[in-house]
């Protein structure tokens, strides 16, 4: 662009003018402009507030000093064509104190309010901080705290701030009303919700303190409770809590219309998509007509629907559910479009605030990535894999628009928490006794999303050392992991042996579906069993009489007879192990392939109200080692709610266990389940039994290579005490067998015959003195096996306590079928705890 000589002079003289206009305005300015009261605030930053003498430059420049909260007045007056300010400057703080706090730390405080150390008092600040604090105190349950505050002068205009708080007494909630519900209980409903009424465990919980945020919780799991129970009308058309000072506590009041129940009329699904036949998804259903409507259910098959057809090329597709009510049946017509969604792309995934797990953690949780296409589906099922990990405080996805129209950016925002534990364990069965253990557990190892635990494990007749380390992500989505064991038991009154095993164990996890997984493995570990010969414990001294505590059988009858006149008894009669059992000591490698195929739709996995559990093992021993056998078991779990809060429990469980190769099974290959089985009979007390020593009848037993159970159990809140306590009754029905020994039979080299030699009967002394008895002074060559098929069953009630410190189960139950040799155990407890 040109300019002529002309413009450039006009445009420089202008230039001049302008400058000089500001010299000359700036200085009147600040001349007609007097402060006065300013003590640390200097008089050139005031008056930089008055931009103009006239009213409105006068009214704004004291607005703009009032905001910045460094005066406690600002006043202003003219003296002539001068424009007097003067300010009353507020303090400056030194600190800020708290008295009278114990239940909340003056750390957490001083996070929560605004008045701050160095900070300029502001007694609005103060107030607002005192209401914070208060609520900071109605929020954990103290509804009655009271918060005050002075100041104390100190010289330079400093203060110090001083909050004094009486916290008063607990103000939990008090009572929680439920108005409108008839088809379901409020004993139930509020058994659904995580706030509880105060009780006298208010001590011990703070489960019913009132929280506002937590109530909505609450409502939301009611809301979900009637849909998945068929309710599709219902609505919670009113709440609120009011805090009753006479009862020190809040009155919660909820107010629901529940509707009618509805079933599914019919069920369609309607493809608007080329080359996606509708009948082709009916197997991603998962609800049929003639079913109560569940919402659960209707997302399960939305989510189902969808991903089927993603498989199929249409990534942009989504299932969209439609209802049709038909108020005068009380049915629902459900319907399920699908068809194109918008062609939306995912431009960038930011995971933001994670500052422990590493971001791959967090992103090999979505099914999607940078440039896929965007589905509302896959995303809402990402969040809920991230909130099942454990791993977070809080997480939530959001979207923002990306660079284009196109593109969308997914926002995954996570708190990290605590993962790690260190536990000290106790418990008590009538198996093990008294046992304890400590172990130590990260379920984000080194914010990898890795599984580590380290036990140590120690009792009254067992001991032992686990350590397992599982990586979730080891190929994809399939888990790898490996296992280091080493456990001893000691022999009990119902086995006269001790164990010591010692291996490993190396094992995948595939998912199949949602419900279905495959877990390989394969595993090596040695066996070594030692039968006790000790004064109080001699169950081998007919084979290895060196313990000298009865005569041999080469003793002349004189031998058995105590000073005293008494007889002592012989190696049979002081408790002696089977010949099957003694066979089968010593070491013993067992190198095996095995998989599990689980199925799992409980609602719950830690205290499962709904759904069925089921599993089928097996594993082949041969790949190497001493063992040749091929071991398959199953086991079937099922819950379902009878009425409200009483839970039917079916079980079924079975296995087999076959030996090849001309490789004989041994004692502890076989199944010995015992009350795992059937309650009311004691551990090794069904099945195969060495019967050829009546007297040791207890611990002879010998385990079957088959075994068949059934349980039958409701499980019932005990009326009257509350949740918390965590007390549950159950009554129970059991009913199994154990069959099929198939070891040997003689064991003629065990007692100094050649194998395979002709049963020999046990060897006896007759003594005299002065009455006659016979003893027999060692055992005879074969034994005698009670094998029988007869169905044991018993029935019983136990009580069930979730306790602060564990799991406790008392079980008592009675033996209704049995045979003559079984040996019965009424009652069996076993628990832990954890601390």
């Amino acid at each position: 662009m040109q300019f002529t000589r002309g413009f450039k002079n006009r445009l420089a003289s202008a230039t001049v003018l302008v400058a000089t206009g500001m010299l000359v305005a700036g200085p009147a300015l600040a001349q007609s402009v007097v402060v006065k009261g300013n003590s640390r605030v200097d008089a050139e930053t005031i008056r930089s507030y008055f931009n103009s003498t006239d009213a409105n430059g006068v009214s704004e420049g004291v607005k703009s000093l009032q905001s910045t909260g460094l005066f406690t007045d600002v006043r202003v007056s003219r003296q002539g064509s001068s424009v007097v300010v003067t300010v009353v400057e507020n303090n400056i703080i030194n600190r800020v104190a708290f008295e009278g706090n114990s239940k909340l730390k003056s750390e957490q405080l001083t996070s929560e309010i605004q008045t701050r150390s160095r900070g300029a008092y502001s007694s609005a600040t103060v107030q607002s901080d005192i209401e914070r604090i208060r609520d900071i105190y109605r929020r954990g349950g103290r509804g009655d705290a009271n918060v005050t505050s002075r100041t104390v002068s100190l010289p330079n205009g400093r203060i110090d701030v001083v909050f004094t708080i009486d916290e008063g007494g607990k103000t939990g909630v008090k009572t929680i009303n439920i108005v409108g519900n008839k088809a379901i209980s409020s004993y139930r409903l509020r058994n659904l919700m995580s706030t509880t009424e105060m009780n006298y465990l208010s001590w011990l919980k703070t489960s019913d303190v009132y929280d506002p945020d937590k109530i909505a919780s609450d409502q939301e799991l009611i809301r979900r409770y009637y849909l998945k129970n068929g309710y599709a009308d219902f609505r919670i058309v009113g709440s609120d809590a009011v805090y009753d000072a006479a009862q020190k506590g809040w009155i919660v009041n909820i107010t629901v219309e529940e509707g009618a129940q509805y079933r599914v009329g019919s069920v369609n699904v309607e493809s608007r998509l080329p080359d996606v036949d509708s009948g082709s998804l009916q197997k991603s259903l998962a609800i049929k007509a003639g079913d109560v409507y569940d919402g659960d259910q209707v997302e399960k098959t939305v989510e189902a629907l969808t991903r089927e057809v993603a498989s199929r090329g249409y990534a942009f597709s989504s299932a969209r559910p439609r209802g049709d009510r038909d108020a005068a049946s009380h049915t629902i017509a459900l319907g399920f479009v699908i068809e194109e969604g918008p062609r939306v792309y995912i431009e960038r995934v930011n995971v933001r605030g994670n500052t422990r797990t590493r971001e791959y953690v967090v992103r090999r949780e979505f099914d999607l990535g940078e440039g896929d296409a965007y589905n509302r589906v896959l995303i809402d099922r990402a969040e809920r894999r991230l909130n099942n990990l454990g791993f977070f405080k809080r997480v939530r996805v959001t979207n923002e628009p990306g660079s284009s129209p196109d593109r969308v950016v997914v926002n995954v925002d996570v708190e990290d928490q605590p993962t790690g534990s260190f536990a000290i364990s106790g418990g008590y069965s009538t198996v093990d006794g008294i046992i304890g253990e400590v172990s130590l557990t990260e379920s984000n190892f080194l914010g990898r999303g890795q599984f580590v635990r380290a036990a140590l494990s120690a009792g009254q007749r067992t001991r032992g050392i686990d350590l397992s380390f599982t990586e979730p992500y080891l190929w994809g989505r399939v888990a790898g992991g490996v296992d280091l064991f080493a456990k001893r038991n000691v022999n009990s009154q119902y086995s006269l042996y001790d164990t010591t095993v010692v291996g490993t164990t190396l094992r995948l996890g595939l998912p199949i579906t949602e419900e279905i997984s495959f877990s390989p493995r394969y595993s090596i570990y040695q066996t070594n069993m030692t039968i006790p010969n000790t004064t109080d414990r001699p169950y081998n001294d007919c084979t290895d009489p060196s313990l000298g505590l009865v005569p041999g059988p080469l003793s002349p009858p004189s031998a058995f007879i105590n000073t005293d006149g008494t007889f002592k008894g012989s190696c049979v009669t002081n408790g002696e192990a089977s010949l099957a059992i003694k066979e089968a000591a010593g070491r013993r490698l067992t190198s095996l392939v095995g998989y599990t195929l689980s199925y799992n739709s409980l609602d719950n996995l830690k205290n499962p109200t709904q759904g069925l559990y089921g599993e089928i093992r097996q594993d082949i021993a041969g790949l190497g080692g001493d063992a040749k056998f091929v071991r398959s078991t199953f086991d079937s779990r099922y819950y379902y709610p009878l009425y409200e809060d009483i839970i039917g429990f079916a079980r079924l469980q079975g296995g087999n266990i076959t030996g090849f190769g001309g490789s004989d099974l041994r004692i502890i290959d076989n199944f010995n389940p015992g009350p795992s089985l059937v309650r009311g009979f004691a551990p090794g007390g069904i099945g195969p039994r060495d019967i050829t020593d009546p007297a040791n009848l207890r611990g002879a037993g010998l385990g079957g290579t088959n075994y068949i159970g059934g349980t039958l159990e409701a499980q019932f809140p005990i009326f009257g005490l509350p949740k918390e306590l965590g007390l549950k009754a159950a009554v129970f029905a059991d009913a199994g067998t154990v069959f099929g020994y198939k070891g040997r039979t003689n064991f003629a080299e065990l007692v100094g015959l050649a194998p395979g030699a002709a049963c020999a009967p046990a060897g006896t002394v007759t003594v005299t003195n002065p009455s006659t008895a016979t003893y027999n002074t060692s055992q005879a060559s074969c034994i005698n096996v009670s094998d029988s098929h007869k169905l044991r069953s018993s029935i019983g009630a136990s009580l069930l306590w979730a306790s602060p410190l564990g799991p406790i189960r008392f079980d008592y139950a009675w033996a209704i079928s049995k045979d003559k040799n079984d040996q019965t155990q009424a009652f069996r407890f076993s628990g832990g705890t954890s601390f």
